[in-house]
């Protein structure tokens, strides 16, 4: 019997997937530039069909009593998805599209109503966020020009606008031009923590690409110093093209030579928060990489506060809901390092259609007493 089309790529990708060779979005892409022949309307349906069965692989491979790909995409065509999430008979880790390891952190931490509730939002679809440049524009302007696209302010960050629906965003002329950053609203959040003013030197300790600096550095108005830091070489390469397209010149990327004003550290973590974008990366969750990134964490933050002049501000975040990687960090950091709590640690849960989970501490260095 002729498999159909999109069914032959499916499996194809499924079986990929669950040999844990790469992340799920980097399959795709690699994918779909390999095969030019599967049109857009085919390259939706594969990427839904397969982001769905991801979110909720523990639950189609229960029902299907196998991991071969045809038999759980068979099962994921024949069954109710509401349903086998209501039914009582199935494991409710399943039924939530988790694994045993997160389901038993998540009802510790949270109670199992919670938990189911979070579990439905981390297994919605992400809404789609950008950052305006205020190097370049503002809100408004930009919400403006958007305005044909469907768009909206965000309810918190202040240059958050959020789209209706998906778009071509890197195709948009607006994005070219350097007007614009993808960027979660949690996430733009978590960088409005860092108050910097003209003339400070603020050094981003695990930058990745540069999202959260590509928000801060507007602050200082070209006065002062920001370097980035990451151990990724290729990645400190993505963040100096987005730095140049958004008009930002006092970057560095070099670790600086002279103790700086303010720090971030926005450290690798499980990504308990962020798994409606990544959901293929809760099926790597366990206790023994919780723990491995617990001790990666607190090595991290000792080499970044070494970098921090006395009476300077250290923000440390996760995009983590797990106490371990967030509250409990805090406790250490405090007992460990000359650190104060300057407030309230800003504490996000997923929310539909809103910002992604992240935790993010803002601490003033002490003086010490000689």
């Amino acid at each position: 019997m002729r498999i159909p089309f999109c069914d032959y790529h499916i499996c194809i990708l499924l079986k990929e997937l669950f040999q844990q060779k790469k992340p799920l979005d980097l399959l795709l892409n690699e994918y779909f530039r390999s095969h030019k022949s599967i049109g857009s309307h085919d390259r939706k349906k594969i990427a839904d069909t397969l982001f769905r069965l991801v979110r909720y692989k523990s639950l189609f491979i229960y029902l299907a009593s196998s991991s071969e790909p045809a038999h759980v995409l068979r099962c994921f065509q024949k069954i109710s998805l509401e349903n086998c999430c209501n039914d009582p008979a199935i494991p409710e880790p399943h039924r939530l599209g988790l694994n045993e390891f997160l389901y038993n952190q998540l009802t510790s931490q949270f109670g199992k109503e919670r938990t189911r509730t979070l579990s439905f939002i981390l297994n919605s679809e992400a809404p789609i966020t950008i950052r305006a440049n205020s190097a370049k524009t503002t809100r408004d302007s930009l919400l403006t020009t958007l305005s044909s696209l469907g768009v909206f302010p965000c309810k918190i960050a202040p240059m958050g606008i959020q789209f209706k629906k998906r778009e071509p965003l890197f195709s948009l002329p607006e994005f070219k031009a350097g007007l614009f950053e993808m960027q979660d609203e949690g996430s733009q959040l978590v960088a409005e923590l860092v108050r910097v003013q003209p003339g400070d030197h603020f050094l981003d300790y695990c930058s990745g690409s540069g999202g959260k600096a590509l928000a801060i550095a507007p602050l200082m108005q070209g006065k002062g110093q920001v370097y980035l830091h990451d151990i990724r070489p290729w990645i400190l390469q993505e963040a100096r093209k987005r730095m140049k397209r958004a008009g930002l010149q006092n970057v560095q990327f070099v670790l600086p030579r002279k103790k700086v004003d303010w720090l971030l550290a926005d450290v690798p973590c499980t990504g308990t928060g962020t798994l409606r974008r990544n959901p293929d990366a809760k099926w790597k969750l366990d206790r023994a990489t919780l723990e491995r990134l617990v001790v990666e964490q607190r090595a991290i933050v000792k080499e970044a506060v070494a970098f921090l002049k006395e009476g300077g501000k250290f923000v440390y975040a996760t995009c983590s809901l797990l106490k371990e990687e967030n509250e409990e960090q805090v406790e250490y950091f405090l007992k460990t390092f000359p650190l104060q709590l300057e407030e309230k640690p800003l504490s996000l849960l997923p929310e539909y259609g809103r910002h992604d989970g992240f935790f993010a501490a803002v601490f003033k260095k002490q003086t010490l007493v000689s």
